[in-house]
């Protein structure tokens, strides 16, 4: 690896240490998953193809369901699609009648990220690229930037709601040329579904109606069609935490909420909305219980069942459902080893752990956790870099005192680890480096 830029390298240590996934930076770090990352990057194609993918990334708490969803969308960045990204929580859900799905439109809609935006609040951006092309198509043939406008906006009338949608883009358009601000911002409030009343919008713009819990998802679809229209290859969700369904108390709320994403699953398989893409987390019991989870639905646990083919070690990986599998010890002995090249900012000679102090971390956590420290590594990391940053600001102190008194000789390592490749050449994102 070449040396690491500050930025970087404090984003991933900062947020691992935290226990929270690293919004950038990821591919420094990631190991394993590149048949599951594969997958992903063909449902990425198939999207910016015009065609719809839907993914439910399924794995235990800690296991990586997080970091590989932000992976995924860095990657579709890098790609060109447009991105949003929201947590779902008891106040924001895909279905409801007291404004939580509002909510959650409002939060993905902020979200909007794009390859010169990646932190998010591309909304606006994506508007006026609009604009910006609608303006050099109208030179380039000669016409009206109206005209152009209005024919490319004609697209979002046929969808539901596409009529509002094209006449406060047309409104944005028209306040840019005016170079009023205020009229501009609250075509951008409206876009974001922060208006809550039909009336505030009227007196705003003039538009009857807004976005709401109603046709939340109808206003997904249009900003996927809008997208490609200002110039990208199409849209990608990913939402997390669905296991907040799960833990809802209201049988009717949870059904309600598994229905709209039966409605998500039928369209996109079927390639109903266009540039489109989906990527959902959530954990094992969230799919597969019986009496709660999205298996209670009948019409889900049909279309999400596994392929009973894929048994004894083989996988299936053109379904809706991902299952990510547990990181092998020789996948953890590369992580460990990315994470002290990372620490050293990509200079070996920096390293504050020798190779036999890893496999010696790794025993210790194997007899203190057991196999677990490698199925769900969330805490594991964090305890590794503790290690790291107390031998960085302790240059006298010696590893061994701080891991503790294990009886393993010098030369012992764990079963299996003895012939892992060196960091150079166990890079599995080398062919979707970012």
């Amino acid at each position: 690896m070449n040396d690491i830029r500050p930025r970087d390298r404090d984003a991933v240590l900062q947020a691992l240490r935290a226990g929270v996934v690293p919004r950038v930076g990821q591919y420094l770090v990631q190991v394993g998953r590149a048949a599951e990352l594969s997958a992903l990057l063909e449902d990425i194609a198939r999207i910016a193809d015009g065609g719809a993918a839907f993914r439910l990334i399924v794995g235990e708490y800690g296991a990586g369901k997080t970091f590989f969803i932000n992976l995924v969308r860095a990657v579709a960045l890098e790609k060109k699609l447009v991105v949003m990204s929201a947590d779902l929580t008891p106040d924001r859900r895909l279905h409801a009648t007291g404004g939580q799905a509002r909510s959650l439109y409002t939060e993905l809609a902020r979200s909007i990220a794009t390859r010169a935006r990646p932190e998010g609040g591309a909304l606006q951006a994506v508007v006026e690229r609009f604009v910006a092309n609608a303006h050099s198509e109208a030179k380039s043939a000669n016409r009206s930037t109206a005209e152009i406008v209005q024919e490319k906006l004609r697209a979002l009338t046929e969808l539901v709601g596409g009529y509002d949608f094209a006449t406060v883009v047309g409104i944005y358009w028209s306040a840019h040329e005016e170079k009023n601000q205020e009229r501009m911002d609250n075509a951008v409030r409206w876009l974001r579904g922060e208006f809550g009343t039909k009336t505030e919008a009227r007196a705003a713009l003039g538009v009857r109606e807004i976005i709401d819990d109603a046709n939340m998802y109808d206003h997904l679809k249009l900003l996927a069609r809008f997208v490609r229209l200002a110039g990208y290859v199409g849209l990608l969700i990913c939402l997390d935490e669905l296991v907040n369904l799960f833990k809802l108390s209201n049988t009717l709320a949870r059904n309600s909420n598994y229905e709209q994403i039966l409605r998500i699953l039928n369209d996109t398989l079927q390639y109903a909305p266009e540039g489109l893409g989906f990527v959902f987390g959530g954990t094992p019991e969230f799919v597969t219980d019986s009496r709660r989870g999205l298996y209670s639905y009948p019409a889900l646990a049909s279309r999400l069942v596994e392929n009973t083919f894929a048994r004894d070690g083989r996988v299936d990986l053109t379904g809706p459902v991902i299952r990510l599998s547990s990181l092998t010890q020789e996948e953890f002995l590369v992580l460990l080893q990315k994470l002290r090249h990372v620490y050293a900012s990509g200079d070996p000679s920096n390293y504050l752990l020798p190779d036999q102090a890893l496999t010696v971390f790794m025993e210790h956590c194997f007899r203190r956790i057991g196999e677990a420290y490698f199925r769900t590594p969330r805490t594991t990391i964090t305890s590794f870099i503790n290690l790291l940053a107390v031998l960085d600001q302790n240059r006298s102190t010696d590893w061994r005192s701080l891991i503790g008194e294990i009886q393993v000789e010098a030369d012992k390592v764990p079963s299996g680890l003895d012939n892992v490749a060196p960091i150079e050449t166990c890079d599995e994102l080398a062919s979707f480096k970012i």
